[in-house]
């Protein structure tokens, strides 16, 4: 019983470090057109932000991993905790652009330490029957950081434009001491000797895994991963750029319209999307929201009402929020025995749309405010009609072989 509640506890604060490098990786939604202004930088540069973090976050994923099964799981979250605390004190008190980038690739640092540790401290005090129940809880987290991250940021800035930051980086450093003080170390010496051996020989670049990824029964869906992320990022991206310069929206109008689209997905993943996936299968769902994503987030260019603005946006939310897992389970369908290798790149394109979005977008902004959406639409709609294709092309050879 008291391991029983002292693992509940450690689950918890693990819970609240994650809850809060999502949160404030979310804060900075509404509050960029502000500081765009402040600083006096354009969408190309916000766009590098975006993706630089993406970049730091994916290049230094693979190395923590390994770190934490190293040198244990506690190690790994305080200073990853400690290093994202830094990125958002910086982002609090830049001046200039460059420090902005050095926070954001601290940040990136930070969040690539924390999220496979915490992943692998709750697989450590998890049986195999709770496991997915804990990593729900994970999920849940992180999910709930993102919703709110832009709904805090908005609020917080009422009271001054780098609050937000500095309020992400007190409480991110009163979590990681809070975590040092009272978070067991869940791998023991033993186990990670154990684990080293057990992976010596073993380990294939990231690099390498992305050129072979083709040959996988999977890779449609890899691609339809990129391009949902690439659309969503580059959505995300310039919605406050675009919003604040077409229709003078405030940071609390920007962050509003944002949290209402993810409360909508998250409820949705929530309650219906078994039923959806259930009722109509993989390859519908994700051909309907590919087109719906593509429609309405063309659609943004052509409305100007707020009402119309939020409803366009929440359609958006909703079509991507539902496709991503949507994606995830076929592609875990399609994986066999190679569920961790499929879990892996389904996280690096994801990864590599989230660097691509920000940077098209950003690039595209400054040229003109409506070409980020444009370019977002037509590819969306572009992998809308390869999954055409790729549906007929299977039902085809069903029919051939007998199957339907």
């Amino acid at each position: 019983m008291a391991l029983m509640l002292r693992n509940r506890a450690a689950l918890l604060l693990l819970m609240f470090n994650i809850f809060l490098v999502f949160t404030g990786i979310g804060l900075v939604v509404p509050i960029m057109p502000t500081y765009m202004n402040t600083l006096q930088i354009g969408g190309s540069i916000v766009g590098l932000l975006v993706a630089t973090f993406s970049v730091s976050q994916l290049i230094c994923s693979p190395f923590a991993g390994r770190m934490s099964d190293k040198l244990g799981r506690k190690k790994v979250i305080i200073v990853g905790m400690m290093v994202f605390a830094v990125s958002e004190f910086l982002f609090g008190i830049a001046e200039a652009p460059w420090l902005l980038f050095v926070s954001r690739i601290l940040g990136g640092v930070g969040a690539a330490l924390i999220m496979p540790a915490v992943m692998a401290y709750t697989a450590d005090i998890t049986t195999d029957e709770e496991r997915a129940k804990g990593m729900g809880y994970i999920n849940a987290a992180i999910t709930t950081g993102f919703i709110i991250g832009p709904g805090i940021g908005g609020f917080l800035v009422e009271f001054g434009i780098r609050v937000p930051f500095f309020a992400a980086g007190i409480a991110a450093l009163i979590s990681g001491i809070i975590t040092l003080i009272v978070l067991p170390e869940s791998l023991s010496v033993e186990r990670r000797a154990e684990i080293a051996a057990a992976n010596v020989g073993k380990r294939e670049s990231l690099f390498k895994q992305l050129l072979t990824s083709y040959r996988t029964p999977y890779f449609l869906s890899l691609v339809i991963v990129f391009v949902s992320a690439f659309g969503l990022a580059n959505y995300e991206t310039v919605f406050g750029l675009f919003v604040d310069h077409k229709f003078g929206f405030t940071a609390r109008d920007i962050a509003i319209i944002i949290t209402f689209g993810s409360i909508a997905g998250a409820v949705v993943q929530a309650t219906v999307f078994g039923w959806l996936l259930n009722r109509f299968g993989e390859q519908k769902v994700i051909s309907i929201c590919l087109a719906a994503a593509a429609i309405f987030v063309m659609m943004t260019l052509f409305v100007h009402e707020y009402w119309l603005i939020v409803t366009v946006t929440f359609i958006v939310f909703l079509a991507i929020d539902i496709l991503r897992p949507a994606i995830g389970t076929q592609i875990s369908r399609r994986a066999g025995d190679q569920q961790g290798f499929a879990a892996g790149l389904n996280s690096a394109y994801s990864s590599l749309g989230n660097i691509a979005g920000p940077i098209v977008a950003g690039a595209l902004f400054d040229v003109n405010i409506n070409y980020p959406y444009a370019s977002a639409a037509i590819v969306l709609f572009l992998c809308f009609l390869l999954v055409l294709g790729v549906g007929r092309r299977d039902q085809q050879k069903d029919i051939e072989l007998g199957k339907v």
